[in-house]
């Protein structure tokens, strides 16, 4: 099985081309205005321009906490972006309302909170169904906390999830053998500083993956 690569949080066109080159499958685009990735509209829609043009075929991905689902659409229209992944704490039928443009990320802490999740958002109609990320009262991702491996690989073996959750370099061939996910979703594990790509470790983390 060939895990796909996301690299999310990317803010400036050079690391969206390192990505791109090095083989991510996926990019992500945070428009969370709290987060050290946020990326405006307008600086985003000039990265997938250029993306585009230069032949690029990734997934991109627009990343949303607590957005209503008209807003959503309009962003992802307005930027060239293939789907929205809902990070916060949106209701049920933001999701519907997107109508397969759109994925949740789930931050389960048990089985008992992972069946509620699954039971509140049903998967995504086309890969990924799901992201897992790790819990942290009050975040929405991006905080190098490892999620919960063996929740994550019990989804994993029923539906196509992007596992996220603290990766990096070090421990992502051990988290794909693992979990077996779908795809694997980095953001802090290839930064020097918050917010902050580092090519070098783009670079590493795909060639992990594909190692694997």
């Amino acid at each position: 099985m060939n895990t796909r690569v996301k690299i999310c949080g990317l803010k400036t066109l050079e690391d969206a081309r390192v990505a791109i080159d090095s083989g991510a499958d996926l990019l992500g685009f945070n428009f969370y205005l709290p987060s050290p990735r946020y990326v405006s509209p307008e600086i985003c829609s000039a990265i997938v321009s250029d993306l585009r043009q230069r032949g690029a075929t990734a997934t991109l991905v627009g990343v949303f906490v607590n957005v209503p689902a008209g807003t959503i659409a309009s962003f992802l229209d307005r930027c060239g972006l293939d789907l929205a992944q809902l990070s916060g704490d949106e209701p049920p039928e933001t999701l519907a309302a997107l109508a397969g443009r759109a994925y949740k990320a789930l931050r389960p802490t048990s089985p008992s909170v992972l069946q509620e999740a699954l039971a509140r958002y049903p998967g995504a109609p086309l890969p990924p169904a799901w992201l897992v990320d790790a819990y942290r009262p009050g975040e929405y991702g991006g905080t190098g906390q490892v999620a919960d491996w063996s929740l994550a690989q019990e989804l994993a073996q029923r539906s196509p999830i992007l596992l996220a959750g603290g990766l990096t370099p070090d421990n992502v061939t051990q988290a794909i053998r693992q979990v077996q996910p779908w795809g694997v979703d980095v953001a802090s594990g290839v930064e020097s500083t918050p917010g902050v790509k580092d090519p070098a470790r783009i670079q590493a983390f795909i060639q992990a993956v594909h190692s694997c």
